[in-house]
């Protein structure tokens, strides 16, 4: 039974009947009182509340409820109905324990996504399931793991993939985060339309419009011809918004929005389309920190973690690693035409003890650098252990990250952000630092994301 609190009748009526179509048994109550009463009679399996009644709009008696649900009945999931111009009020909710929110008016759609995602994760599990029968129910031929932790997110991936809930994806670099985002996709009701990689991090402010939301031909002086943004590649599939912890502050606000309300305007264009689309987002930086510091807006990340996937990094499970190292040797064989490729037990058991900051992306460098240099078929530690590079070295100040474990771009990144901090932003001696023109290090400042002080010199 789904309970519906909302002071107006309309709005009663309305979600009742939508909810009663779709099979599912209601209750509705006008006033916070009504509400109490009948969540002291009986536990319903979900609650639609209002923020505002009667001419209160401050949202105080809706949260004041919101607490009271929370003491009663902490287990029963809440979607608040919200308005606009009161989504920091709504995001206020869900730290206070609601499970997602919803704009007025309202998308039918949008609305028993949520539902069914919120339900679905009320489901009880009888039994634990194994690496076999997960396999047997979903498609997730290509994520390798059998530990525990990789387990339970296979299973959650399986449980949520059916619905159209946004998902939140976050763990090192390397730790696999795009491959759980093509399951996330492939085992979807989604899975035979578009899935569409963003790298946010390699798209810069002044082109965000343009990639996501595309542009007409005339709308700045190279538009020479029409543009199709990425949310309309999308439609009707999965947008796999890669690195977003990346974006700045104005490129969230218009992010913001699209999820909000999916709808955006073309550049050039004042004609506003429609997208249906799945979000899946990733990030291997601290958004809750980022948050707390003004970098990250609020809302955006309540946005898009109504489901969070956190990946263990590699070191974590170690007993996946012989799993992952033999997946890449039969690739190895294969691609090489070396059907006698092996490695030994110790070296097996070595691989498994190292820290492995690049994770699985790192692994796979290792095991096919070896493969490559080596003159053997057969694999030991030495032969391992000479392509393998200390970690971390010194060159004055600069740490070397071991060579795997990042790419060439995000080094990139972390070299321009440390000269920006060390320098104070001062954009002349950043450019002298790092060897470059002051234009080319206002390029890399656009590209990258990374905020600057034009008149801080």
């Amino acid at each position: 039974m789904i309970l519906i609190i909302d002071d107006d009748v309309a709005v009663r009526t309305s979600l009742q009947l939508l909810l009663e179509q779709q099979g599912y048994a209601t209750a509705t109550a006008d006033s916070s009182a009504s509400a109490l009463a009948v969540l002291q009679q009986q536990a319903p399996d979900l609650i639609i509340l209002d923020l505002n009644f009667s001419i209160e709009t401050s949202g105080d008696e809706g949260m004041l409820l919101l607490g009271q649900i929370r003491n009663l009945r902490p287990a029963i999931p809440v979607i608040l109905i919200t308005g606009w111009a009161t989504i920091e009020l709504a995001v206020k909710g869900m730290k206070l324990g609601a499970n997602d929110f919803i704009n007025k008016p309202w998308s039918n759609d949008h609305l028993l996504q949520s539902i069914s995602t919120l339900l679905n994760l009320q489901e009880k599990r009888t039994e634990k399931l194994s690496r076999k029968k997960l396999d047997s129910l979903y498609n997730f031929q290509h994520i390798i793991g059998e530990d525990d932790a990789m387990l339970d997110i296979l299973e959650t991936i399986g449980r949520v993939a059916a619905t159209d809930a946004s998902v939140l994806i976050m763990g090192e670099s390397g730790t696999g985060k795009e491959l759980i985002a093509e399951s996330v996709h492939q085992n979807s009701l989604r899975s035979n339309k578009p899935f569409v990689k963003v790298n946010l991090g390699g798209i810069s402010t002044s082109l965000f419009d343009s990639e996501m939301f595309g542009h007409v031909r005339g709308a700045f002086t190279d538009a020479r011809f029409d543009r199709t943004g990425r949310f309309e590649m999308a439609n009707k599939g999965t947008i796999f918004l890669d690195e977003i912890g990346d974006l700045d502050p104005g490129s969230q606000v218009k992010l913001l929005r699209v999820l909000q309300d999916r709808t955006y305007e073309v550049l050039g264009s004042s004609r506003t389309k429609t997208v249906d689309v799945r979000v899946v987002c990733a990030t291997n930086r601290p958004l809750e920190e980022m948050v707390s510091k003004g970098s990250f807006r609020e809302d955006l990340l309540y946005r898009i973690n109504l489901i969070t996937i956190r990946l263990p990094a590699l070191r974590e499970r170690p007993g996946d690693i012989p799993l992952l190292v033999n997946f890449f040797l039969n690739n190895l064989r294969e691609i090489y035409s070396r059907p006698a490729l092996a490695i030994s037990r110790e070296a097996m058991k070595w691989l498994q003890q190292l820290p492995l900051p690049g994770n699985i992306r790192q692994l796979k460098n290792l095991v096919e650098r070896s493969v490559l240099v080596s003159k053997k078929d057969y694999l030991e530690v030495g032969d391992l252990q000479s392509q393998l590079e200390t970690s971390p070295r010194q060159k004055g100040n600069i740490d070397l990250p071991e060579v795997g474990s990042i790419t060439l771009e995000e080094l990139e990144i972390k070299m321009i952000r440390k000269a920006m901090e060390f320098h104070k932003g001062r954009i002349t001696r950043v450019a002298k630092a790092l060897g470059i023109t002051r234009s080319a290090l206002y390029r890399r400042l656009e590209k990258f994301n990374i905020p600057y002080d034009e008149t801080a010199d």
